[in-house]
């Protein structure tokens, strides 16, 4: 058996791992879109293959996928278009928020192709051709989905002679799971997990990540092997404050950029429960995504997988999201008239990083009010509009124009769906150091993955790696 890492490796995005079983069964765990290409791979192999993959992607026999998140699904539809034919199989959760932001990638390349469609510069035509080729439209996406199978939770599902996979809850995400993998050959069982990403215990609406069995090896994700949340408070303590010093104690206004999938749900259910539950004083709160409206339907659809908090919270009060001065805002026109607003209120938009999304607006219309505050709630990567402003910059290019940061700029990370350092060494440490063969390191900046091998040797796993792009590893 082997597995190759094609993806992930030694940067944060890309999720992409192929497994080969003895009887040339191809597995691909994940499928995910590269979103930083990290320069500690440049020792990685050369691809001679051409095309978005660095393997024939007629000769996969299945599609694993962990959760959503466009580093992990964003290249489904690509390997269709260059000849996959098999299943892709997954949590229904994950279904429906798949198909939710493929949809969404799907319109932002429409978007893209056109607006170079429409220039007669010759290098930008060249260009335009070439991406023609590469990205996928809605069309490929419906065509994707189609091939998509659903699987329930905690049930071993044989996908093959002498291979069967186990779907266990990993928290994180609505759905998002550690994918086991059991492969039979010559009398003998090799078990294999993947981690996919792992989450935070006591995370709004999610239950907490459950046990893997123990395995032969472990890939790991490794995001923030080398750091520990800050933030100790509940997410309501959290919300609660910063409220209450930027929107009653002085009459201002609350912009709050946030990812669609997940965290603005996360979101909107800790404001529900503080107005609900806490007499809060009912702010007005606009949540302008539409992206973030269609996520909120699928978590309303599954209420059975959320945690015992959140079931309990709606047999109280009938609705997750839904609460007093609270509007989903779905046009863009009325995105721009919340500018006109002039009472305080809290806006959600997206991305989180503030890089793109309709939250560039909103900055932009806000950064130099001195009433205005800015609350990042997640990771903002280096060079983003996010690390930016994080960054104490006092002057902030947006979409060609400079304006003067007047707005406050604070972080949490109480909201961040990744477990830290303490969560993954206890992922971890479910497995027998006796027993577990080897141990990869995925997912994370390579500074980070370098600090966790160094955390898990001493904690008692010696055999630890950390794989380049391309590497392939006889199991």
């Amino acid at each position: 058996m082997k597995l190759t890492f094609w993806g992930a490796t030694r940067q944060v995005t890309g999720s992409m791992f192929l497994l080969e079983t003895d009887d040339d069964f191809r597995i691909l765990i994940d499928c995910g879109s590269d979103l930083d290409r990290s320069v500690a791979n440049s020792e990685s192999p050369t691809e001679n293959h051409t095309g978005v993959f660095p393997f024939e992607a007629s000769g996969i026999n299945l599609v694993l996928l962990t959760h959503a998140h466009i580093d992990h699904s964003g290249r489904i539809p690509n390997l269709f278009l260059e000849g996959y034919e098999g299943q892709i199989l997954c949590t229904e959760p994950t279904y429906d928020l798949t198909e939710l932001l493929l949809r969404d990638a799907a319109s932002l390349n429409q978007r893209r192709l056109n607006e170079m469609g429409r220039s007669k510069k010759q290098r930008v035509k060249k260009r335009f051709n070439e991406l023609q080729k590469e990205l996928f439209l809605e069309k490929q996406v419906r065509e994707s989905m189609v091939n998509v199978v659903p699987i329930a939770f905690n049930r071993k599902f044989r996908v093959a002679d002498g291979v069967d996979v186990t779907f266990v809850p990993a928290g994180h995400l609505l759905g998002a799971a550690h994918i086991v993998i059991n492969v039979y050959e010559d009398g003998r069982k090799k078990s294999i997990c993947f981690s996919g990403d792992i989450g935070r215990h006591n995370y709004p609406l999610l239950g907490d990540p459950e046990p893997v069995p123990a395995v032969d090896y472990l890939i790991c994700e490794s995001t923030y092997g080398n750091r520990l949340h800050v933030d100790q408070e509940t997410p309501e303590a959290v919300l609660a404050d910063i409220i209450k010093r930027t929107c009653i104690d002085i009459p201002g206004r609350l912009i709050i950029p946030s990812f669609s999938v997940g965290r603005t749900q996360a979101l909107l259910y800790t404001l529900n429960r503080l107005y609900s539950e806490l007499n809060f004083p009912p702010i007005k709160v606009f949540s302008d995504s539409p992206l973030a409206l269609e996520s909120t339907k699928v978590y309303q659809k599954n209420l059975r997988l959320l945690n015992k908090e959140a079931k309990e919270f709606v047999e109280d009060n009938e609705s997750l999201f839904d609460f007093e001065n609270f509007e989903f805002l779905e046009s863009s026109k009325a995105s721009k008239a919340v500018s006109n607003y002039n009472q305080p209120c809290i806006i959600i938009s997206s991305s989180g990083m503030v890089q793109g999304g309709r939250v560039e607006y909103h900055v932009a219309a806000n950064i130099s009010n001195p009433y205005s505050t800015i609350f990042i709630i997640g990771y903002c990567a280096e060079g983003t509009l996010g690390w930016r402003l994080l960054n104490g910059q006092s002057t902030i290019s947006i979409k060609g124009k400079d304006e003067p940061v007047m707005a406050k700029v604070e972080r949490t990370d109480v909201f961040s769906g990744h477990g830290d350092r303490d969560d993954l060494v206890r992922f971890v440490k479910q497995q027998n150091p006796e027993k577990l063969q080897k141990l990869f390191l995925v997912h994370g900046e390579y500074t980070s993955m370098m600090a966790f091998q160094e955390t898990l040797k001493e904690e008692g796993f010696p055999n630890v790696e950390i794989p380049k792009r391309g590497q392939t590893y006889v199991l």
